[in-house]
């Protein structure tokens, strides 16, 4: 009895019933041959089993469908639980790199910077904590006659530049606040970077920014004015700061070279200090310019390609017996002990 409910015996039982009642229709026609009655009702019953077959392809389609909808959402929570497990394990990790920090021996506190590194490189939603950690660190007190210590706070300042990313990359830049902070050959020629804070800094032997595109603001403010300590051999060369650059009170103890930079926002050196040789040839400044008592002690070269419509001239100072290089219709006013004044025409 439960074949006669299939729909496949429904189908076979409406084919035959076609079959025979179209063909026997039609073979009341005297104008039909037998064979035509035939084959008109053999095709009227197949056009029905036709279109079982193309119901039971569309129900099998939509099996099929259903079928992989949960196999898609089995998949989707197995691969939720399996980002839950790594976050866990990440956040873990983390917590472990940063708690060695504090270690007494250096090579446990190097392990864990380059373990807080390759959480970075293998979980990149991590990066800026990563960065502001090592900030940290190197924000702390040090003991300058400390070499084990130095080792550490060189590894935490490669590390930065490794983690940061070329210039010319398109994704997120990553933010550094070094407030205070005491670095020696600091380098981040070529890298992209967001804000960077270094007030108050001591920057020595040198730093090398050339090269760098800067998207945020990028604070200077007293560098070098820590403990007595000056800015090193300063190289900014084809660098670019997008936003602010704040070099007011910066105090440069060796040659600054800021040639072919472009600043392409507000721009202050106002009382800085160049003890050496200071180079701004073919500088851009798109916005504005202080120069408030800046005072350049060696050769200076403020051969600027554009400067704004107005730049803050100041008791702005310069050495008679150095070789100093103007933009044109800026001049000298000669004072006394062998100084003199730039000033704009």
């Amino acid at each position: 009895m439960k074949l006669w409910r299939s729909p496949l015996a429904w189908t076979f039982l409406a084919s035959v019933v076609l079959l025979l009642g179209v063909g026997g229709w039609l073979l009341t026609d005297p104008a039909t041959s037998r064979s035509d009655a035939l084959k008109t009702g053999g095709l009227a019953g197949g056009a029905i089993v036709a279109l079982y077959a193309l119901w039971l392809n569309d129900r099998r389609r939509r099996v099929e469908e259903r079928r992989q909808d949960i196999e898609r959402q089995r998949h989707e929570l197995e691969s939720q639980r399996a980002e839950q497990d790594r976050e866990r394990v990440a956040d873990e990790r983390f917590a472990k790199a940063v708690e060695l920090l504090g270690h007494d021996a250096d090579q446990v506190r190097v392990g864990a910077l380059h373990a807080l590194a390759g959480l970075a490189r293998s979980r990149p939603a991590y990066t800026q904590t990563v960065l502001d950690v090592l900030c940290s660190y190197l924000r702390r007190p040090s003991d300058p006659e400390d070499e084990h210590e130095k080792t550490v706070r060189l590894t935490a300042q490669r590390l930065i530049t490794e983690l940061l990313p070329p210039r010319d990359a398109e994704g997120p830049a990553h933010d550094l606040d070094l407030t205070g902070a005491d670095l020696e050959y600091f380098d981040l020629s070529g890298k992209l970077v967001g804000g960077l804070l270094l007030r108050y800094a001591s920057l020595a032997s040198s730093t090398n920014l050339s090269g760098c595109r800067f998207r945020g603001r990028a604070y200077f403010t007293s560098a070098g004015t820590k403990d007595g300590r000056l800015v090193g051999y300063f190289r900014c060369r084809g660098t670019v700061f997008e936003d602010r650059a704040w070099f007011s009170g910066t105090k440069f103890s060796e040659t600054a070279d800021f040639s072919q930079t472009t600043f392409a926002g507000k721009t202050t050196f106002k009382d800085a200090l160049f003890a050496k040789d200071a180079v701004f040839f073919d500088v851009v400044a798109a916005d504005s310019l202080d120069l408030r008592r800046t005072s350049f002690g060696g050769q200076t070269d403020l051969r600027f390609a554009a400067l704004p419509g107005s730049v803050s001239l100041y008791n702005t100072l310069v050495r008679l017996e150095k070789d100093v290089q103007l933009p044109e219709g800026w001049r000298l006013e000669e004072l006394r002990d062998g100084e003199a004044r730039v000033t704009a025409e």
